[in-house]
């Protein structure tokens, strides 16, 4: 069974920074897209950075210059840089990834339980 777990989301100060930890596990036989989504509270989930296997991203506006995201494909993780933090960024962060399982012939579209980061000071 494939599963993302997440680490890494915590209470933190505006201005501070956090990483973010994914990483895939179970019978996988491919991984295509990575990302990482957010969702606060009373809004709709919202993208916020994805990774191709072949290292392309892309960021919603309101992160450009203070997230990256990266991934290594041996480990078969995701992981989010925040820098720079504001209270708007609190919400319940969640990986994403498009995965080919071995039993499977195509791709599923996955998601982790969710981390919380607080931005607040």
């Amino acid at each position: 069974q494939v599963q993302l777990v997440e680490s890494g989301g915590g209470l933190v100060q505006p201005g501070g920074s956090l990483r973010l930890s994914c990483a895939a596990s179970g019978s996988i036989f491919s991984i295509y897209t990575m990302g990482w989504y957010r969702q606060a509270p009373g809004k709709q989930r919202e993208l916020v950075a994805t990774i191709t296997s072949g290292g392309s991203t892309n960021y919603v506006d309101s992160v450009k210059g203070r997230f990256t995201i990266s991934r290594d494909n041996g480990k078969k993780a995701v992981y989010l840089q925040m820098n720079s933090l504001k209270a708007a960024d609190t919400a319940v962060y969640f990986c994403n990834a498009n995965i080919r399982p071995c039993d499977r012939l195509g791709y599923g579209n996955y998601w982790g339980q969710g981390t919380q980061v607080t931005v607040s000071s």
